[in-house]
C-alpha cells in the first residue's frame, strides 16, 4: 500500500458490525480499506455467539436424552466433549484463521490491512504504519473487550474469558464462573452438561441481572436442579491459584475451589488507542456517542459494541447497514432501539425484547404487567420435561401498548419473535387479544399472558 494513499472509506475493526459495513461499501464500488489487527468476523464468529452456540446444541442433546425414561422408553448416555471440541475448530472456525473471511472481503474489491489503525486527524488515518487520505470517511468498529473486575490477585492468575472456555478440546472437571450473567450461565449449564463440576457467583441478588427477576429465579431453579452450584449476592473478594486449582475467596469468608476459573462479568467498549482525540472527541468516554445515522464526528461513523447500545452481533449489523446507507448519500430512518430483542441461550432460553417492569417504572411510565407460566400451558403440559419456562409481558397502560416483554422456554427466542413485532410496531394491547394464536403452541402463552393482564387491571 503506497504511502498517502487516498480511498473512499477506511473501516477500523472487521468484527461483524465493521465487516458487514466495509463489505456493503466495497459491493457498492467504493474503495474500501478494512483493517483488522486479529480475525476478520471479530469475537462472533470464532469465540462467542456461533461456537458457544455448538456447545450449547451439543449439551442440550444429552439433556433431551436424558428425558427419555418416564417419556418414551429407557436411554443410557455417554457425555463426549470430543465432537464438540472438532466441530467448533472445523466447521466454525477454521482451526481460527480468517483466510475465508479476508478473501470474501477482497473479492468484493476491498483491501485488506492486517494490523492496528487510529484517526490521524479529520480525513485521515494511519494504518499499519501507512497514511491513508479518506475522501468519504471512516467506521469505527473496534468491539468490545471482557471487562476484569478488580478482584485482589485476579491478574496474577491464568483464568479463562470466553475465549479460552470454547477453545477447550476437553471438559474441566470441575469450573468456578464469576459471573452469572449471559455468557457465565450459558457456558456453566454447557460444561455442566458434560460432566464439569460448576459453581456460578454472581455479585448481583439474581442470576441475569439486566432481565426480568422472574427469569433469572427460574433459570436459578433449572441450573440447581441440573447440579450446578449458584451464588448469589456474593462477591469475590480473593482469588490464588496453585497445584492446577483456583481458590475463590467471597465476601463471607467462604472459599471455593474449582480446576478452572472463568471470568464471565460482562464486556466494555475500549476507545483507548483511536485517535479520537485528533478529532476532538474523547478516548476516555464510556462508549462512542453516534448519533441516529451512526455518525459520531463529520466523516466519522461507529457500528457495534463500542457505540454502547447494546453488545449484540444483531445491533452491529443493524447499526452497519444504517452506517452504509448514510455514506452512500441515501435517506433512511435513524436506528431504532425500543424493541431491541435479547436471548440467552440457556435451557430453557431466556429471550427479552424492550423495556423490563423495572426500566419502565423507571422512565416514569404507568405500567401493568402479566404472566403466564409454560407447564400451564397446552403445549407445555405435553412437553413435560424440560417445560420450565413463562411469558411476562409489559405495558405501558396510558397508551396501551406492550413496551416489553420476557419469553422463557424452550424455544423463548423464537417465540420472542412476535413479541418483539409487537413491541416494535406498538400494536395495541385490546388488537393483540383479539388475535387467533394457534393450539397448541408455546406461543399461545401470549394469550394467558394477556389475559393476566387484563385482571390486572
Amino acid at each position: 500500500m503506497a504511502r498517502e494513499q487516498e480511498v473512499d472509506v477506511v473501516v477500523i475493526g472487521m468484527g461483524v458490525g465493521g465487516e458487514h459495513a466495509a463489505e456493503r461499501l466495497a459491493e457498492e464500488g467504493l474503495d474500501v480499506v478494512g483493517v483488522e489487527a486479529e480475525l476478520v468476523g471479530g469475537e462472533c464468529p470464532y469465540w462467542a455467539c456461533i461456537p458457544s452456540k455448538m456447545m450449547i446444541r451439543a449439551g442440550n442433546l444429552l439433556a433431551e436424552a436424558r428425558r427419555v425414561p418416564g417419556m418414551a422408553g429407557d436411554a443410557r448416555v455417554h457425555a463426549d466433549f470430543a465432537p464438540v471440541a472438532a466441530r467448533i475448530r472445523d466447521e466454525a472456525t477454521d482451526d481460527w484463521d480468517d483466510r475465508v473471511a479476508v478473501d470474501r472481503f477482497t473479492r468484493k474489491g476491498g483491501l485488506f490491512v492486517r494490523g492496528r489503525a487510529r484517526l490521524a486527524g479529520p480525513g485521515r488515518v494511519e494504518a499499519d504504519g501507512e497514511a491513508l487520505s479518506v475522501r468519504r470517511g471512516v467506521v469505527l468498529a473496534t468491539g468490545s473487550r471482557p471487562q476484569i473486575p478488580p478482584v485482589p490477585g485476579l491478574t496474577d492468575v491464568p483464568y479463562w474469558t470466553n475465549r479460552q472456555a470454547v477453545s477447550v478440546k476437553e471438559p474441566p472437571a470441575s469450573l468456578l464462573v464469576l459471573g452469572g450473567g449471559a455468557i457465565g450461565v450459558e457456558l456453566a449449564q454447557a460444561f455442566a452438561r458434560f460432566g464439569t463440576a460448576v459453581t456460578v457467583v454472581e455479585a448481583m441478588e439474581r442470576l441475569l441481572p439486566a432481565e426480568e427477576p422472574e427469569a433469572g429465579e427460574l433459570l436459578a431453579e433449572v441450573l440447581q436442579e441440573e447440579g450446578v452450584t449458584v451464588r448469589v449476592g456474593v462477591r469475590a473478594t480473593g482469588v490464588r491459584h496453585a497445584d492446577d486449582t483456583f481458590r475463590l475467596t467471597l465476601d463471607g469468608g467462604e472459599e471455593i475451589v474449582g480446576e478452572r476459573l472463568l471470568v464471565a462479568t460482562g464486556r466494555r467498549p475500549d476507545l483507548s488507542g483511536l485517535g479520537l482525540e485528533t478529532i476532538g472527541l474523547d478516548p476516555a468516554a464510556r462508549a462512542l456517542d453516534v448519533d441516529g445515522q451512526m455518525r459520531a464526528a463529520d466523516g466519522v461513523w461507529g457500528v457495534g459494541d463500542l457505540t454502547g447500545r447494546g453488545l449484540f452481533t444483531h445491533v452491529a449489523m443493524y447499526q452497519a447497514e444504517i452506517a452504509v446507507r448514510d455514506i452512500l448519500g441515501r435517506p433512511g430512518p435513524d436506528a431504532d432501539y425500543r424493541a431491541l430483542p435479547r436471548v440467552t441461550f440457556t435451557d430453557p432460553e431466556v429471550g427479552s425484547v424492550g423495556l423490563t417492569e423495572h426500566a419502565a417504572r423507571e422512565r416514569g411510565l404507568r405500567v401493568r404487567t402479566g404472566t403466564a407460566r409454560v407447564p400451564s400451558s397446552a403445549r407445555g403440559w405435553i412437553h413435560k420435561a424440560g417445560n420450565h419456562g413463562l411469558i411476562k409481558l409489559v405495558e405501558d397502560s396510558d397508551r396501551g401498548v406492550l413496551v416489553g416483554a420476557t419469553s422463557a422456554g424452550p424455544t423463548g427466542g423464537e417465540v420472542l419473535y412476535g413479541l418483539a413485532v409487537a413491541v416494535h410496531n406498538e400494536i395495541p394491547v385490546d388488537r393483540l387479544r383479539h388475535m387467533i394464536y394457534a393450539y397448541p403452541t408455546f406461543h399461545r402463552g401470549v394469550e394467558d399472558a394477556l389475559t393476566d393482564l387484563r385482571q390486572d387491571a
